[in-house]
């Protein structure tokens, strides 16, 4: 997906979220484009391609993952819903994530390729793995997989 194609994503489900008076769509799209905007601007006048977007959806997915997660343990369920609520509707601009046997088959050809002595080399195979599954997997999965393939 490209950045104007998200971008465009973006406006028409804004418009249909408003026309639908989905108030949480609405807060939570107005909260992806705001975020790709810092990010764009920060960027010293370049534009976003398209690993900065998923960077920057990943790290908002990051934070209502965490946010949900403190809010339960403390028991705060009028604030844990609304933040998975937003996970949701930012999850839908998120490519589909690798998991099970999909994402062991690609971690053991990065396995394959590097080839490591033993688990003092797992720093070198995880960023080979974080660099090529980049958006594709999650980083802990990865890692937790990994350890299990190395030692």
């Amino acid at each position: 997906m490209s950045t104007e194609s998200l971008e465009t994503r973006l406006s028409d489900d804004l418009k249909t979220a408003m026309r639908a008076k989905d108030t949480l769509a609405r807060d939570t799209i107005r909260g992806i484009k705001t975020a790709l905007t810092m990010e764009k601007t920060s960027n010293s006048g370049g534009g976003l391609d398209e690993k900065k977007e998923l960077a920057v959806l990943q790290r908002l997915k990051k934070q209502r993952t965490e946010a949900a997660e403190i809010f339960r343990e403390q028991g705060r369920l009028d604030l844990a819903e609304p933040e998975e609520a937003q996970l949701a509707v930012i999850m839908t601009y998120l490519p589909e994530m690798m998991e099970g046997d999909a994402l062991k088959a690609a971690l053991q050809v990065i396995v394959d390729q590097i080839q490591p002595a033993g688990p003092q080399d797992f720093g070198r195979v995880m960023g080979a793995a974080s660099k090529a599954l980049s958006g594709k997997a999650d980083n802990k999965q990865v890692a937790a997989m990994l350890k299990g393939m190395i030692s």
